[in-house]
């Protein structure tokens, strides 16, 4: 079966990731409404029942709207580190604790044949952190909502099979934009959202002979546009002579519709 996934959605309204084994199926984030997300997963022929648990990255609403409402609803295990935890503890409501699980920052968790291995990113959020999920040789990693890409997340996802990426904003969109000044820093700054020029330099620095998929991630609905992220950042792989288009391709992703299911 391999490794399988579909970013269910993807943007400032909303954030949630599906991956999947031959035996285990997890949603990474719940950032719709319970609703919503049943609708995205028809959209891919599954059904959140189907699912061993909830991988939460940070407490933003975009990111956690329906987890506690899928975790009661399904019976979900929700993990998640002790920081995000408390952060998020009125938000999610109550959860019972036979399905409350640490998932620490810096650790691998085994989920039966799955591998998760949670990295830090700088983000306003009490302790964000994002995923690597390894399977029979096959590597995927989900990094989004980064004011920067460190060292260490270039380490930890070098030469992966496929990327969920962040591409967050045009930087002259965000400049000349509608935002206020202060919004404005926040995203620019080192714990905001990462660019389309940012993402395309980090990613010519980890994609590897491995790599066949990017998907752009969490474009923003005001500070960008698919075809710019797109165009951004694939000229700006070619600049750096690193195979787009011919060893690997690009991907959209939508803040209302499920990409197609893909195995690595």
């Amino acid at each position: 079966m391999g490794l399988t996934f579909s970013v269910l959605a993807s943007g400032s309204t909303g954030n949630a990731i599906y991956v999947e084994t031959e035996k285990e199926r997890l949603l990474v984030d719940a950032g719709l409404s319970g609703k919503k997300i049943e609708q995205l997963f028809q959209e891919i022929d599954r059904h959140p029942k189907q699912l061993n648990g909830i991988l939460v990255t940070h407490e933003h609403s975009d990111h956690i709207k329906g987890v506690g409402v899928l975790a009661r609803k399904y019976q979900l295990p929700i993990y998640a580190n002790e920081k995000t935890w408390k952060a998020m503890e009125k938000s999610v409501g109550t959860i019972h604790p036979d399905q409350r699980y640490l998932f620490e920052c810096g650790t691998v968790k085994q989920f039966n044949d799955l591998d998760v291995e949670s990295f830090r990113v700088s983000h306003d959020a009490a302790d964000p952190m994002f995923f690597v999920f390894h399977h029979e040789g096959k590597k995927l990693v989900l990094a989004t909502d980064m004011g920067y890409v460190s060292d260490e997340i270039k380490g930890v996802a070098k030469n992966a099979d496929a990327y969920i990426f962040e591409s967050n904003h045009d930087l002259n969109m965000l400049r000349m934009g509608r935002y206020p000044w202060n919004v404005k820093r926040r995203i620019l700054g080192d714990a905001g959202h990462i660019s389309n020029e940012d993402a395309a330099l980090a990613l010519s620095e980890i994609v590897g002979d491995a790599t066949s998929r990017i998907y752009l991630a969490h474009l923003s609905q005001d500070n960008n546009m698919k075809e710019l992220a797109r165009m951004t950042v694939s000229q700006i792989l070619e600049e750096q002579d690193t195979g787009v288009g011919h060893s690997f391709h690009l991907y959209d992703t939508d803040p209302y519709k499920a990409t197609p299911l893909c195995t690595l």
